[in-house]
């Protein structure tokens, strides 16, 4: 008689041969199991939280006070490594906190520590010097405002939006309605690019 050698033989009452060195299933350690995802999970969350304290973090644009430069619903990419080993310099697009009020806001730093800044009729002037500022779009900067020289200390900065004519910033702060600088500590991160929408892409200058 031949023996099939893909097949184990089968003993006279049918019943399979078993297959030798095979081991039992364990069961499973649920107590195990439970602490390894939550571990795991705990590891991911602090990660996380270090990824957006120290070094980047996405936020969405609400409202249109830094039109034409970020638009009502884009999500940007906010960098934070420059601002923890140095300083804000005029021109950075910031994700900054207000006195008093604990939400984000993204505005541009104009004016940095030591600097006076005065508005004539919607024109910068930053130590007694007019400043360019080709990311304005004028139609949005044309409602003739004015403010008499600001002068800020050591650890003080000014910032505005783009979109001049609504935007509260350190010219008007929502509560005060008085122009109020910023501390470096209330400036959080540098935005560098839009993410989202996918076919507006890019970097911020």
């Amino acid at each position: 008689m031949q023996i099939d050698q893909e097949r184990p033989a089968e003993q006279p009452n049918g019943v399979e041969t078993p297959t030798k060195g095979k081991k039992k299933k364990e069961p499973v350690n649920v107590k195990k199991e439970i602490i390894s995802w939550v571990l795991t999970l705990g590891v991911a969350i602090v990660l996380s939280l270090v990824v957006r304290t120290f070094l980047f973090e996405p936020i969405r644009v609400d409202g249109e006070s830094m039109l034409d430069t970020l638009e009502d619903g884009e999500i940007m990419l906010i960098t934070k490594p420059e601002y923890l080993f140095g300083d804000p310099q005029r021109g950075d697009v910031v994700i900054c906190k207000y006195p008093g009020r604990t939400e984000n806001f993204v505005k541009r730093v104009i004016g940095i520590p030591g600097d006076t800044v005065e508005v004539i009729r919607n024109t910068v002037y930053i130590n007694g010097e007019a400043i360019d500022e080709p990311y304005l779009t004028p139609e949005r900067n044309d409602n003739g405002f004015s403010m008499a020289p600001f002068e800020l200390a050591d650890d003080e900065y000014f910032v505005m939006g783009d979109n001049r004519d609504t935007s509260h910033d350190s010219r008007n702060m929502v509560d005060s309605h008085t122009p109020e600088a910023l501390t470096r500590d209330m400036i959080v991160g540098h935005v560098r690019w839009v993410l989202f929408p996918f076919d507006s892409i890019r970097a911020i200058q």
